[in-house]
């Protein structure tokens, strides 16, 4: 019997432009024109340490700024780096239904700086019975700690949980605990297997 149904965030609850982020950098710091790497240096390296909480905000900013000679203040780099989200309203929607009669989990790969300017801001953030953030737990998918501290939060055993993430690779890390994993690809694929889960009527 399914008790929680566990969501990751980007690319489930909001979708993640991170082109946007470097286009609109290019332009702030007036370097048009220029890749990421010549924007921020070895970005993917500091963004995982950022998300695994081994940096601090600060310490990933000095960095990324120092790396890549920007010339932009923090809280200009905040707003463009937070800028890269979009509501999935369908998503937002399903979550709403779901709360009726599921325990509801967010467990996501992610840093501070997102999570408080952008997920902790999310319209249905406040219906998350349990939250599990990668650079708090100092852990991330597809480690199996992250998984388990979910599953801790919400009092639930590995397969009374469904997790739902857009990366087949950390959906499939969830299935080897024991939790029923599903590689999100499109809304209407997840309201169909939720249904055959008899978690959603034929019906919304």
């Amino acid at each position: 019997m399914i008790k929680a149904i566990i969501f990751d965030y980007g690319n489930i609850i909001s979708s993640v432009d991170n082109s946007r982020f470097f286009k609109e950098l290019s332009r702030a710091s007036g370097k048009s024109g220029a890749g990421p790497d010549q924007l921020t240096g070895n970005s993917p390296d500091e963004l995982r340490k950022y998300e695994t909480g081994l940096i601090t905000s600060d310490r990933f900013f000095e960095r990324l700024v120092g790396q890549g000679g920007l010339d932009l203040g923090k809280e200009a780099f905040i707003a463009l780096f937070t800028g890269r989200f979009t509501p999935i309203a369908e998503t937002r929607k399903l979550i709403r239904k779901l709360k009726t009669g599921y325990k509801l989990g967010l467990l996501s790969n992610t840093n501070e700086w997102d999570y408080e300017y952008e997920i902790k801001q999310c319209d249905v953030f406040g219906l998350f019975d349990a939250v599990t953030v990668s650079f708090k737990v100092g852990a991330m998918k597809p480690d199996r700690r992250i998984y388990l501290d979910a599953l801790n939060k919400l009092g639930t055993r590995a397969d009374e949980a469904v997790y739902i993430d857009d990366i087949s690779e950390y959906a499939e890390a969830a299935c080897a605990l024991g939790i029923r994993g599903f590689h999100y690809t499109s809304h209407e694929g997840l309201v169909r297997y939720l249904r055959s889960l008899n978690c959603l009527p034929d019906q919304l």
